[in-house]
């Protein structure tokens, strides 16, 4: 019944409605043929006459949008996006990066105002860059960890001087109003939330540790480098039917290794190769040479020459490469006078020693 009524007023008020209408509108032609102009009529109506509710629901012509978007008042996405933040560190910049381009927003020379310039992504650029920013009595910079891209701005901008913010891309999706259809402005919205302190900076150590890590980052690839390697010298071991790993425990062991070594210059007889045993070796010759027996082709051969050269290959850049770390924390530990680092000789020592070296295992090869 409620409903029944509800659809008898709402019919009650559209009639009074399209009476008023015709009343009221004299100059709307009303002649058989004539289609109705909607727009023409609500203008006329007391709805369209009523300012409060004149453009609710009202379908307009494209020429009436364009003027009436060209008569408001002109407003930039830049202002309607940072609206209402309050502003904390004025001497701040925030660079979007790119692979070809970088896009900088920093202050204005003049006035608090700040400007927006574009920066290749050459050296010269970044120092072109740099220098804009010192100009500008620039403090701190704020950039997205995009890719490998940020590693050359970020170090060029830490050697001038400039406290180097690398914020995680997922702070800024994090406050809403950020404009992702416009590439340039995005650097304007890292500095505008850099000025109001919503940004936080991942974690960088300082620069030496930033060198000492990256060289022993190089040094943990060629280790796993050299693993690939001893993985292939062991198939190719297998597939002449050489079962080494049943005699010894670890094939890059000292008896491994002299066993291959000697296979791979031209050694066929299994007793001697079972000699070249370590004298810690708990197996004795007999056990290790019962399966070293192989048929030994010469493709399988080959392939192992040539793992073992690889190998020593990268044993011995991994020997530069323990040098050159142990280089870095002789420095660190001079500069923060601590103990001394220790040599190579002495590092080596640790690893040599006959009791580390002795890795037992079930099969007691060692």
């Amino acid at each position: 019944m409620r409903r029944q009524r509800g659809y008898a007023t709402a019919n009650m008020t559209a009639a009074k409605a399209l009476a008023s209408l015709v009343q009221k509108c004299p100059e709307i032609s009303m002649a058989p043929g004539r289609r109705l102009n909607i727009s023409e009529a609500f203008h006329s109506s007391p709805l369209g006459q009523n300012p409060s509710t004149a453009d609710l629901g009202r379908h307009v012509g494209k020429d009436r949008v364009m003027a009436s978007r060209s008569e408001a008042p002109k407003r930039s996405s830049e202002a309607q996006a940072i609206d209402g933040l309050p502003v904390i560190r004025y001497n701040v910049a925030g660079i979007d990066l790119g692979s070809k381009e970088h896009w900088v927003c920093a202050p204005s020379k003049g006035d608090r105002g700040w400007e927006i310039a574009k920066f290749g992504a050459t050296t010269p650029e970044l120092l072109r860059m740099a220098q804009g920013l010192k100009e500008r009595q620039v403090e701190s910079v704020a950039m997205e960890s995009t890719g490998v891209y940020w590693i050359p701005p970020h170090e060029v901008l830490e050697a001038h001087g400039f406290e180097v913010k690398l914020v995680d891309t997922r702070q800024l999706a994090l406050v809403p109003g950020r404009n992702k259809k416009t590439d340039p402005k995005d650097c304007a919205w890292i500095q505008r939330l850099y000025n109001c302190g919503l940004l936080k900076g991942s974690f960088r150590p300082g620069e030496e540790i930033c060198k000492l890590r990256t060289v022993m980052r190089d040094k943990g690839n060629l280790v796993a480098e050299a693993g690939d390697w001893l993985r292939r010298m062991q198939k190719a071991m297998d597939q002449m039917n050489v079962r080494l790993h049943r005699g010894v425990s670890d094939i890059d062991g000292v008896t491994g290794m002299a066993i291959m070594r000697a296979i791979a210059e031209g050694e066929r007889d299994p007793k001697r190769l079972a000699r070249l045993r370590d004298r810690h070796c708990r197996k004795s010759e007999g056990e290790i040479a019962e399966p070293l027996t192989g048929h030994w082709r010469e493709d399988h051969v080959f392939r192992l020459q040539q793992s073992l050269k690889m190998y020593d290959s990268i044993q011995e850049r991994m020997g530069e490469y323990e040098q050159e770390i142990l280089k870095m924390l002789a420095a660190l530990a001079g500069e923060r006078g601590g103990a001394e680092a220790p040599t190579v000789e002495e590092s080596q020592q640790g690893e040599s020693h006959p009791h580390k070296r002795r890795r037992a295992d079930a099969s007691g090869a060692f």
